[in-house]
């Protein structure tokens, strides 16, 4: 309750950013369209291709929806999508995802109050 509101704030509670933007990052996590893989699985795939896999993502618009699975529990098949940002959840001691580049997975049969979407609206 700090800033002022119980759970997530309305659409441009607070203002813009350098670049004009509104409500970027903080309210809630975004759900993406790609799918997780860990980065394990992506090491893997680039090693079978020798490439390196230090710092350029195997595909960049995510892995396929089988090697989302989470493989530290090979018995439940549920597909994980990544998720980027922060939510009002968040803090410091355990939520230090607010990197551009941040990558989170979240299973796709979990709901919560503090995942959600981007809507974008293109200058005509």
């Amino acid at each position: 309750l700090l800033d002022g509101w119980e759970r997530t704030s309305p659409i441009g509670a607070y203002p813009p950013n350098g670049f004009g933007l509104y409500d970027m990052i903080g309210n809630v996590w975004e759900w993406t369209e790609d799918w997780y893989a860990d980065a394990s699985a992506t090491a893997a795939r680039a090693t079978a291709r020798r490439q390196p896999s230090c710092c350029v993502a195997d595909n960049p618009r995510g892995a396929k929806i089988f090697q989302s699975w989470d493989p530290a529990n090979p018995a439940r098949k549920v597909p994980r999508k990544v998720i980027k940002g922060g939510s009002h959840l968040c803090a410091p001691s355990y939520c230090q995802r607010y990197r551009p580049a941040a990558r989170h997975p979240q299973a796709i049969d979990s709901s919560t109050s503090h995942i959600g979407f981007r809507c974008v609206v293109r200058a005509a």
